[in-house]
Protein backbone atom coordinates (compact mmCIF):
# COMPACT_ATOMS: atom_id res chain seq x y z
CA UNK A 1 0.00 0.00 0.00
CA UNK A 2 1.35 3.59 -0.87
CA UNK A 3 2.20 5.74 1.93
CA UNK A 4 -0.51 8.31 0.46
CA UNK A 5 -3.76 5.96 0.64
CA UNK A 6 -4.84 6.07 4.03
CA UNK A 7 -5.16 8.61 6.81
CA UNK A 8 -3.65 8.27 10.34
CA UNK A 9 -5.82 7.10 12.77
CA UNK A 10 -5.16 10.23 15.21
CA UNK A 11 -3.73 13.51 14.57
CA UNK A 12 -0.52 13.95 17.01
CA UNK A 13 -0.86 17.56 18.79
CA UNK A 14 1.78 20.29 19.47
CA UNK A 15 2.64 20.91 23.16
CA UNK A 16 0.30 23.59 23.17
CA UNK A 17 -2.09 21.91 21.24
CA UNK A 18 -2.51 18.75 23.45
CA UNK A 19 -2.21 21.68 26.64
CA UNK A 20 -4.96 23.60 25.65
CA UNK A 21 -7.04 20.40 24.96
CA UNK A 22 -6.65 18.79 28.56
CA UNK A 23 -7.34 22.84 29.95
CA UNK A 24 -10.48 23.00 28.19
CA UNK A 25 -11.47 19.13 28.86
CA UNK A 26 -11.01 19.82 32.57
CA UNK A 27 -13.01 22.67 32.86
CA UNK A 28 -15.72 21.32 30.91
CA UNK A 29 -15.43 18.81 34.20
CA UNK A 30 -15.30 21.52 36.31
CA UNK A 31 -17.88 23.10 35.03
CA UNK A 32 -20.63 20.67 36.02
CA UNK A 33 -19.00 19.01 39.09
CA UNK A 34 -17.38 20.39 42.45
CA UNK A 35 -13.82 20.46 41.63
CA UNK A 36 -12.91 17.84 44.38
CA UNK A 37 -14.89 15.27 42.33
CA UNK A 38 -12.94 15.19 39.17
CA UNK A 39 -9.80 13.27 39.81
CA UNK A 40 -7.25 13.25 37.09
CA UNK A 41 -8.27 9.66 35.99
CA UNK A 42 -11.95 11.50 34.82
CA UNK A 43 -9.90 14.31 32.95
CA UNK A 44 -7.21 11.36 31.01
CA UNK A 45 -10.75 9.46 30.52
CA UNK A 46 -12.62 12.66 28.89
CA UNK A 47 -9.30 13.70 26.84
CA UNK A 48 -9.14 9.88 25.18
CA UNK A 49 -5.73 9.88 27.00
CA UNK A 50 -3.35 8.58 29.28
CA UNK A 51 -2.91 9.32 33.04
CA UNK A 52 0.93 9.85 32.53
CA UNK A 53 0.08 11.88 29.57
CA UNK A 54 -1.40 14.20 31.80
CA UNK A 55 0.84 14.06 34.60
CA UNK A 56 3.32 15.35 31.66
CA UNK A 57 1.50 18.10 31.29
CA UNK A 58 0.87 19.48 34.84
CA UNK A 59 3.52 17.63 36.52
CA UNK A 60 1.72 19.53 39.84
CA UNK A 61 -1.00 17.28 39.54
CA UNK A 62 -4.48 18.26 39.69
CA UNK A 63 -3.98 21.47 41.46
CA UNK A 64 -1.97 22.70 38.58
CA UNK A 65 -4.20 21.64 36.18
CA UNK A 66 -7.70 22.99 38.18
CA UNK A 67 -5.92 26.43 38.75
CA UNK A 68 -4.88 26.53 35.09
CA UNK A 69 -8.15 25.36 33.78
CA UNK A 70 -9.59 28.32 36.04
CA UNK A 71 -6.76 30.77 34.21
CA UNK A 72 -8.70 29.67 31.57
CA UNK A 73 -12.48 30.67 32.85
CA UNK A 74 -11.03 33.66 34.34
CA UNK A 75 -9.83 35.12 30.71
CA UNK A 76 -13.06 34.26 29.75
CA UNK A 77 -15.12 35.81 32.03
CA UNK A 78 -13.03 39.43 32.34
CA UNK A 79 -13.70 39.47 28.53
CA UNK A 80 -17.54 39.11 29.21
CA UNK A 81 -17.38 43.13 30.57
CA UNK A 82 -15.24 44.19 27.51
CA UNK A 83 -17.48 46.26 25.76
CA UNK A 84 -17.33 49.24 23.27
CA UNK A 85 -18.13 52.47 25.44
CA UNK A 86 -20.90 53.59 22.40
CA UNK A 87 -24.80 53.88 23.52
CA UNK A 88 -26.48 54.19 26.85
CA UNK A 89 -24.80 52.56 29.48
CA UNK A 90 -27.95 50.25 30.35
CA UNK A 91 -27.60 48.73 27.08
CA UNK A 92 -23.50 48.25 27.53
CA UNK A 93 -24.38 46.74 30.68
CA UNK A 94 -27.32 44.54 29.64
CA UNK A 95 -24.90 43.03 26.54
CA UNK A 96 -21.61 42.09 29.27
CA UNK A 97 -24.81 40.63 31.15
CA UNK A 98 -25.73 38.60 28.35
CA UNK A 99 -22.68 37.24 28.26
CA UNK A 100 -21.64 36.47 31.79
CA UNK A 101 -25.09 34.57 32.87
CA UNK A 102 -24.62 32.49 30.13
CA UNK A 103 -20.90 31.31 30.73
CA UNK A 104 -22.54 31.07 34.81
CA UNK A 105 -25.09 28.79 33.12
CA UNK A 106 -22.87 26.73 31.14
CA UNK A 107 -20.51 26.35 33.97
CA UNK A 108 -22.87 25.87 37.32
CA UNK A 109 -21.72 23.37 39.60
CA UNK A 110 -18.14 25.09 38.81
CA UNK A 111 -19.51 28.56 39.30
CA UNK A 112 -20.70 27.65 42.51
CA UNK A 113 -17.85 26.03 44.01
CA UNK A 114 -15.45 28.78 42.93
CA UNK A 115 -17.37 31.48 44.08
CA UNK A 116 -18.95 29.98 47.57
CA UNK A 117 -14.87 28.52 48.17
CA UNK A 118 -14.24 25.94 50.69
CA UNK A 119 -13.39 23.36 47.33
CA UNK A 120 -10.34 21.04 48.78
CA UNK A 121 -8.05 22.50 45.85
CA UNK A 122 -9.09 26.05 46.97
CA UNK A 123 -5.36 28.14 47.41
CA UNK A 124 -4.17 31.77 47.76
CA UNK A 125 -3.66 31.34 44.19
CA UNK A 126 -7.00 30.35 43.03
CA UNK A 127 -8.34 33.30 45.40
CA UNK A 128 -6.38 35.39 43.87
CA UNK A 129 -7.35 34.65 39.99
CA UNK A 130 -11.20 35.08 41.16
CA UNK A 131 -10.49 38.53 43.01
CA UNK A 132 -8.86 39.62 39.43
CA UNK A 133 -11.46 38.72 37.63
CA UNK A 134 -14.05 41.27 39.96
CA UNK A 135 -11.23 44.04 39.87
CA UNK A 136 -11.26 43.86 36.14
CA UNK A 137 -14.96 44.03 35.92
CA UNK A 138 -15.25 47.08 37.99
CA UNK A 139 -12.33 48.78 35.92
CA UNK A 140 -14.33 47.79 32.70
CA UNK A 141 -17.72 49.41 34.12
CA UNK A 142 -15.67 52.54 35.45
CA UNK A 143 -14.09 52.71 32.19
CA UNK A 144 -17.65 52.94 30.92
CA UNK A 145 -17.95 55.89 33.64
CA UNK A 146 -15.50 57.71 31.81
CA UNK A 147 -14.10 57.60 35.19
CA UNK A 148 -10.91 55.19 35.52
CA UNK A 149 -9.65 56.79 38.80
CA UNK A 150 -12.82 57.25 41.14
CA UNK A 151 -13.04 58.28 44.81
CA UNK A 152 -13.95 55.63 47.60
CA UNK A 153 -17.77 56.09 47.20
CA UNK A 154 -18.14 55.60 43.59
CA UNK A 155 -15.33 53.22 43.61
CA UNK A 156 -17.26 50.92 46.50
CA UNK A 157 -20.63 51.23 44.22
CA UNK A 158 -19.30 49.58 41.36
CA UNK A 159 -17.32 47.19 43.68
CA UNK A 160 -20.74 46.83 45.85
CA UNK A 161 -22.25 46.08 42.29
CA UNK A 162 -20.34 43.27 41.29
CA UNK A 163 -20.58 41.53 44.57
CA UNK A 164 -24.17 41.67 43.92
CA UNK A 165 -24.07 40.39 40.38
CA UNK A 166 -21.82 37.26 41.86
CA UNK A 167 -24.62 36.54 44.80
CA UNK A 168 -27.44 37.03 42.62
CA UNK A 169 -25.87 34.67 40.18
CA UNK A 170 -25.59 32.13 42.95
CA UNK A 171 -29.04 32.67 44.57
CA UNK A 172 -30.39 32.04 40.57
CA UNK A 173 -28.53 28.82 40.06
CA UNK A 174 -29.83 27.47 43.56
CA UNK A 175 -33.59 28.31 42.82
CA UNK A 176 -33.22 26.33 39.48
CA UNK A 177 -32.30 28.72 37.11
CA UNK A 178 -35.62 31.06 38.17
CA UNK A 179 -36.23 33.70 37.52
CA UNK A 180 -35.70 33.38 33.56
CA UNK A 181 -32.56 34.68 32.69
CA UNK A 182 -33.51 38.11 31.30
CA UNK A 183 -35.58 39.25 33.87
CA UNK A 184 -32.41 38.90 35.80
CA UNK A 185 -29.83 40.71 34.02
CA UNK A 186 -32.93 43.89 33.43
CA UNK A 187 -33.10 43.29 37.35
CA UNK A 188 -29.49 43.47 37.78
CA UNK A 189 -29.33 46.34 35.37
CA UNK A 190 -31.93 48.04 37.48
CA UNK A 191 -29.59 47.53 40.51
CA UNK A 192 -27.15 49.18 39.34
CA UNK A 193 -29.15 52.35 38.12
CA UNK A 194 -30.55 52.36 41.58
CA UNK A 195 -26.86 52.00 43.37
CA UNK A 196 -25.59 54.60 41.23
CA UNK A 197 -28.21 57.10 41.73
CA UNK A 198 -28.23 56.25 45.78
CA UNK A 199 -24.20 57.16 46.04
CA UNK A 200 -24.92 60.55 43.77
CA UNK A 201 -27.32 61.45 45.93
CA UNK A 202 -24.64 61.80 48.75
CA UNK A 203 -21.29 62.08 46.88
CA UNK A 204 -20.14 65.02 44.30
CA UNK A 205 -18.19 62.63 42.01
CA UNK A 206 -21.03 60.14 41.63
CA UNK A 207 -23.45 63.09 40.54
CA UNK A 208 -21.67 64.18 37.70
CA UNK A 209 -21.21 60.41 36.63
CA UNK A 210 -24.76 60.27 37.04
CA UNK A 211 -25.65 63.00 35.10
CA UNK A 212 -23.28 62.33 32.00
CA UNK A 213 -24.59 58.21 31.86
CA UNK A 214 -28.34 59.75 32.32
CA UNK A 215 -28.15 62.02 29.47
CA UNK A 216 -26.98 58.70 26.94
CA UNK A 217 -30.49 56.93 28.19
CA UNK A 218 -33.68 57.18 25.67
CA UNK A 219 -36.79 57.84 27.00
CA UNK A 220 -38.63 55.10 26.27
CA UNK A 221 -35.23 52.78 27.53
CA UNK A 222 -34.91 50.91 30.73
CA UNK A 223 -33.99 53.85 32.47
CA UNK A 224 -37.22 55.29 31.73
CA UNK A 225 -39.49 52.51 32.62
CA UNK A 226 -37.51 52.45 35.68
CA UNK A 227 -38.67 55.89 36.55
CA UNK A 228 -42.37 55.13 36.21
CA UNK A 229 -42.31 51.74 37.63
CA UNK A 230 -40.42 53.89 40.77
CA UNK A 231 -41.72 56.91 40.97
CA UNK A 232 -45.48 55.75 42.17
CA UNK A 233 -43.94 53.41 45.10
CA UNK A 234 -41.61 56.87 46.30
CA UNK A 235 -45.22 58.97 45.79
CA UNK A 236 -46.96 56.63 48.17
CA UNK A 237 -44.36 56.02 50.46
CA UNK A 238 -43.67 59.85 50.89
CA UNK A 239 -47.32 60.40 51.10
CA UNK A 240 -47.44 57.81 54.80
CA UNK A 241 -44.24 60.01 55.92
CA UNK A 242 -46.35 62.92 55.22
CA UNK A 243 -49.55 61.87 57.22
CA UNK A 244 -47.41 60.57 59.67
CA UNK A 245 -47.42 62.87 63.29
CA UNK A 246 -44.31 64.70 63.62
CA UNK A 247 -42.49 65.00 67.21
CA UNK A 248 -43.81 68.06 68.06
CA UNK A 249 -47.07 66.85 67.44
CA UNK A 250 -46.91 63.25 68.94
Amino acid sequence: MSSSGTAPAYRRLTVDQRRSQLITTALGLFAHRPPEEVSLDDVAAAAGVSRPLVYRYFPGGKQQLYEAALRSAADELELCFAEPQTGPLTQRLSRALDRYLTFVSGHDAGFMALLQGGSVVETSRTSAIVDEVRRAAAAQILLHLDTPHPRPWLRMAVRTWITTVEAASLIWLDEGKRPPVEELRDWLVDHFVAMLTVTAARDEEATGVTRRALELEVPEGRVGGLIRRVVPVVSDAAHLLDEQPSDDEA
